[in-house]
């Protein structure tokens, strides 16, 4: 009897001690607000909207003390729309934000496999746009960031340390087409600098356009130059991207929402400039002017103009306005869409509350 005591209370004590080593966090964000969206074909949309902001999710995230620095690490995420409690995506995908596993170490760098960002999605948002991808004033109305552009599935991604300011990362997203290995095969890269204001990086995307039987498609390249510098009083952003090749600018919002089928280009480039600025305690002004510009010969280039107001109200709780405009030229069909949806006219507005756990 003593002996079983004794076992047991060894056990326990081990299993505590391998309890302690690891972590696992549950998080999430809750983002609803009111969407009035204009211009479109289909006439004014107002709307109770999900994650116009930030996209309202819930997700799990952990680590496992290895020893000697390293680390196991994993995190699954999903989308959910608060407003009406459904997933964010029309697929019977399940973690459909980011989900996978890998090693860390705090002199090495870190490996990833599974579904994740791609580096030109995170130079983007976290160094170019002011609005870091959300409300309506978002650079994914004219960028090229949607679809394979802000995620890839069966990606094995390296990250390097922080080296006195420099970072660098490697993503490398498998086509797992059968005979072809290049075909589907996503290829991206970025290497950033951040030390005291200034905070600068560039990133390069290319995607083989290749199928199991089609083999003339082609690559579609994207290279991006970002940067932001804090003056205390303003923060300005910049962020100019080329985008060349088919589906080098897959677009964000619907084809048809002006009456007409438009066509995404082939060959252009975006600019962007624009600021952040705090006017009080807890409250933040955002500004932003984007630009695309086609080099085909249709020249169906566009406008944006963007501006928005956060204001905080606690460490989790904050509430915001934005409102966005795009001029589209010569038949150009770009939406003012929003963290997470492309929206469906040339103008839009938002109201609402985001809450983070």
């Amino acid at each position: 009897m003593k002996k079983s005591l004794i076992a047991i209370a060894v056990l326990a004590a081990t299993s505590s001690a391998a309890f302690a080593q690891s972590n696992v966090t549950i998080y999430g964000i809750l983002d609803a607000g009111i969407t009035a969206e204009r211009g479109g074909a289909a006439g004014s949309v107002s709307k109770v909207t999900s994650g116009a902001a930030s996209a309202s999710r819930i997700g799990f995230k952990g680590t496992e003390d290895l020893g000697g620095g390293l680390s196991a690490i994993f995190k699954l995420e999903t989308g959910a729309r608060i407003d009406d409690g459904t997933l964010d995506n029309t697929t019977s995908t399940l973690f459909n934000r980011e989900a996978y596993v890998g090693l860390s170490s705090k002199t090495a760098g870190s490996l990833t496999l599974g579904r994740q960002y791609t580096p030109y999605y995170e130079t983007l948002r976290d160094v170019g746009d002011p609005f870091a991808m959300g409300y309506a004033g978002t650079a994914k109305n004219l960028f090229p960031v949607a679809s394979f552009m802000t995620r890839n599935s069966n990606a094995v991604v390296y990250k390097s340390p922080n080296l006195e300011g420099f970072t660098a990362a490697v993503s490398y997203s498998l086509g797992e087409v059968a005979g072809d290995a290049s075909a589907t095969r996503q290829v991206g890269g970025s290497l950033g600098y951040n030390n005291g204001p200034l905070n600068v990086a560039v990133a390069y995307n290319s995607k083989n356009n290749d199928t199991a039987t089609v083999k003339t498609a082609g690559v579609g390249h994207n290279a991006l130059i970002a940067a932001n510098y804090d003056f205390k009083v303003v923060k300005v952003f910049g962020a100019f991207s080329k985008d060349k090749g088919l589906n080098s600018a897959p677009l964000n919002g619907p084809a048809t929402a002006y009456g007409y089928t438009f066509t995404a280009s082939q060959d252009s480039s975006d600019a962007l400039i624009g600021l952040s600025a705090p006017v009080s305690a807890a409250g933040t002004v955002m500004a932003s002017y984007i630009r695309k510009n086609d080099k085909e010969v249709a020249n169906r280039d566009a406008d944006q103009w963007a501006i928005g107001y956060n204001y905080a109200l606690s460490k989790r709780t904050s509430t915001y306005v934005a409102y966005a405009k795009i001029k589209n030229k010569n038949g150009a069909g770009y939406t003012v869409g929003n963290n997470s949806e492309a929206g469906s006219g040339d103008k839009a507005f938002n109201l609402g509350l985001r809450h983070s756990f």
